[in-house]
């Protein structure tokens, strides 16, 4: 099981270092309806990542099973094709990256915010981690990978929940620390909202680009 979570880690990091929801997180929590909102988005965060995850996981159970030489050709066809993915966004994210001293424009949802309401906020936390097409990718690939390690049904259970817990993290803490201490941590979140405002494109395709070409490996391995 340590080197279920040990695999899923560097996917669960990518997932984690997402900054439009972070963003948006730290958005919520400066709205007059901050806790409300705030809450809403964070289970929606929570239950899209597991969702992806688990629905992969247990798609991996119809992969023909591994041959005697322990290679498995359609597990790798899989992880090199999402990692391609990976990379093509990469590239599609520094070639639309703002020139000069342009700020990066931000979505129209985002000016909304204020007047979401908690199942507005919870939808978008859904659509953000499930149906967002980096992160649909790297639960996939993770679903895949767990789904191929014949773990037991208690065993998977926990993995996923580690590696929720740990893609979600930088929206969790985020929420539980305002909520305990929320005048401390408004004007470091809104250091932080600006920072990543500001680097999303550079921050982006970094993380795309490197995990893109950690999965083409772990495809290529699988053929061996």
């Amino acid at each position: 099981m340590g080197q279920a979570i040990g695999q899923l880690l560097p996917l669960a990091l990518g997932i984690a270092i997402s900054p439009l929801p972070i963003i948006a997180g730290i958005l919520m929590l400066m709205s007059p309806r901050a806790r409300t909102t705030s809450v809403g988005f964070l289970l929606g965060w929570i239950a899209g990542i597991a969702i992806v995850a688990t629905v992969f996981t247990l798609l991996s159970s119809v992969l023909p099973e591994a041959s005697d030489d322990t290679s498995k050709p359609v597990l790798g066809v899989v992880q090199l094709v999402l990692g391609v993915l990976l990379v093509l966004m990469a590239v599609k994210q520094w070639r639309g990256r703002p020139q000069g001293d342009v700020l990066p424009e931000m979505p129209k949802w985002m000016k909304q915010i204020d007047g979401m309401s908690f199942v507005a906020t919870l939808g978008l936390g859904l659509l953000l981690s499930g149906a967002n097409p980096k992160n649909l990718l790297l639960g996939a690939s993770a679903g895949m990978t767990l789904g191929a390690l014949g773990l037991s049904g208690g065993e998977v259970t926990i993995v996923i929940v580690c590696f929720t817990v740990l893609a979600a993290s930088t929206v969790l803490i985020p929420v539980v620390g305002f909520l305990l201490a929320s005048g401390a941590l408004r004007e470091p979140l809104g250091r932080l909202r600006d920072w990543l405002q500001a680097e999303n494109a550079v921050i982006m395709t970094v993380l795309l680009l490197v995990l893109g070409v950690t999965i083409i490996g772990k495809g290529i391995a699988a053929f061996s």
